[in-house]
């Protein structure tokens, strides 16, 4: 579990594909202290667990499930991506509760700059709009945000500009995916609902 508040910016250095497994090893610098193999670390939002650790560098395997559903399928040596560590029982919450489950793959329609900050149009399946509440949460490529409008299948982001500055928002471009994950409170309520 994660809270959605981004602490590097890792580089993606090397994609692998062994016996029909894909492997990602990502570069960072001042990220890895305390990390060990076996722990689970948001790649842009994804659950993923560290199966290689060096310096500056670990590994992540990829399931063809996780290709699927997220924007790494789509991935290119080079591609900044947003690292999260996995949270503690004594953490403090700074963002909202993300699991590292990708709901679906969005796209950024149109980027308003507005001086140092900016706002994101990202159109989503109309599937998972319904999960998409006016002042909701939601989770953009692992960066816990605010939704501040949303329509038939897009929702708006307004991002400060500490957010363009430590996290890949800053590189984004028009027509780029990124990954979104709906607020799990959301999930649950539909889930009892129906009941």
């Amino acid at each position: 579990m994660f809270s959605g508040i981004v602490e590097k910016i890792g580089r993606l250095e090397k994609i692998e594909t062994k016996q029909g497994k894909i492997y990602f090893t990502i570069k960072v610098g001042g990220f890895l202290s305390g990390i060990k193999i076996g722990d689970s670390l948001a790649c842009d939002g994804v659950c993923l667990t560290a199966i290689k650790i060096t310096n500056s560098r670990f590994t992540v395997e990829l399931m063809p499930e996780t290709l699927h559903l997220t924007k790494f399928s789509q991935a290119k040596i080079g591609d900044s991506i947003n690292l999260e560590k996995s949270l503690r029982a004594s953490d403090f919450i700074g963002g909202h509760f993300v699991m590292g489950h990708v709901d679906a793959v969005g796209l950024v329609k149109e980027i308003i700059s507005q001086g140092a900050n900016a706002s994101l149009i990202i159109s989503v399946p109309k599937k998972i709009i319904k999960y998409l509440a006016y002042k909701g949460s939601v989770s953009v490529n692992g960066v816990s945000l605010t939704i501040a409008g949303r329509g038939k299948n897009w929702f708006k982001v307004c991002l400060i500009g500490y957010t363009l500055k430590i996290t890949n928002f800053g590189t984004l471009r028009v027509g780029d995916k990124v990954n979104i994950e709906v607020d799990t409170i959301a999930r649950y309520l539909e889930s009892l609902l129906k009941k």
